[in-house]
């Protein structure tokens, strides 16, 4: 084994035995798993859990449901930050977070870095595990295997293994030297796609990254959806379900839900309102108050949509993202 001080250290360590235990207990028939955001929060989110989210920077990503973990005031969570970007900043605003597997958060890519979430990464107060992106995707893939590791050649030599958990390894076969990379099973699964059936078959469109992988690799999914559509039509394109039904424990229909992110063939990233969520962290009484007014202060997503300025304003985030004509299906 190479040395690596950390190695071991997991925040969500393997159990390849215990999540299919776990899985294979899931019902497998046809239960109809519409619900509100409200309600699948409450239901399968709690103190301590591991959270990871779909998506990739402000692509795709589960708002919605972000705003609900944080309006029902969840503690202790542990996260995945796979590219994590608005959601990570969602999550650090609410206090939510306590322990974080790192691969690129705080940053809100050319936007600027998130005050706030860098405060907590610094401070200590979230603890960190660093990565990289291809080694938190690779993590999801063994969990979703069934294995408690995949051998990688990333990160060797570098800062971000001694601040990982893994342990280097040599090939039986080689003798090369390996990272292994730890099984990674999040407790929920919160993922946002462009259509789904109440089932939660679900379609996307534009990049999945580590979407698929990671919905096998969960133990609870939960699919926010732009719209819902029938069975019929996912049983008439088939090779376009994304994720199966069996994955998904809750679907929660809600039009914009990935907003101020972008949502491929849906609409455009609102990137005024990105810039004011960096700009008023400057000041934490203002930005208590950004939060209680857009959060706390609202029942659901769609009052919070309001705020922003409705569908009028969406409407020109959706002209926006289809600039070059909308996807068939979409």
């Amino acid at each position: 084994m190479g040395e690596n001080p950390r190695a071991g250290e997991f925040f969500c360590a393997p159990d390849p035995d215990g999540l299919r235990d776990f899985l294979r207990r899931k019902p497998r028939d046809l239960i109809a798993k519409v619900t509100s955001a409200r309600e699948a929060i409450a239901r399968f989110v709690h103190d301590g859990d591991y959270l990871a989210t779909g998506g990739f920077g402000t692509n795709r990503i589960p708002v919605a449901l972000l705003h609900e973990v944080v309006r029902q005031r969840r503690r202790h969570l542990g996260f995945a930050g796979h590219t994590a970007t608005h959601d990570c900043q969602i999550l650090v605003a609410g206090d939510c977070l306590d322990r974080c597997d790192v691969a690129y958060v705080v940053g809100l890519e050319a936007r600027g870095l998130s005050l706030t979430a860098r405060r907590a990464f610094e401070s200590g107060r979230v603890q960190a595990r660093e990565w990289s992106n291809g080694a938190l995707a690779w993590r999801y893939k063994a969990a979703a295997m069934g294995l408690p590791f995949l051998p990688a050649r990333v990160m060797l030599g570098t800062d971000t293994f001694a601040f990982s958990g893994c342990w280097e390894i040599t090939c039986p076969y080689t003798g090369m030297k390996l990272a292994a990379l730890p099984a990674l099973s999040p407790d929920v699964a919160l993922i946002h796609v462009q259509r789904a059936d109440e089932y939660g078959n679900a379609q996307i469109d534009g990049i999945t990254v580590a979407d698929l992988d990671l919905a096998r690799a969960a133990k609870h999914v939960v699919i926010s959806t732009e719209r819902l559509i029938p069975n019929e039509l996912i049983r008439r394109e088939p090779q376009r379900t994304a994720i199966p039904y069996f994955c998904v424990d809750a679907v929660v229909e809600v039009r914009y839900g990935g907003y101020p992110g972008n949502v491929a063939y849906e609409y455009f990233s609102d990137e005024e309102h990105l810039r004011e969520w960096l700009a008023v962290e400057q000041d934490p009484d203002a930005f208590r108050a950004f939060l209680d007014r857009h959060i706390f202060g609202v029942p659901d997503f769609q009052a919070y949509l309001a705020l922003r300025g409705g569908e009028t304003r969406l409407a020109q985030l959706r002209a926006e993202e289809m600039l070059d004509g909308p996807r068939e299906g979409a």
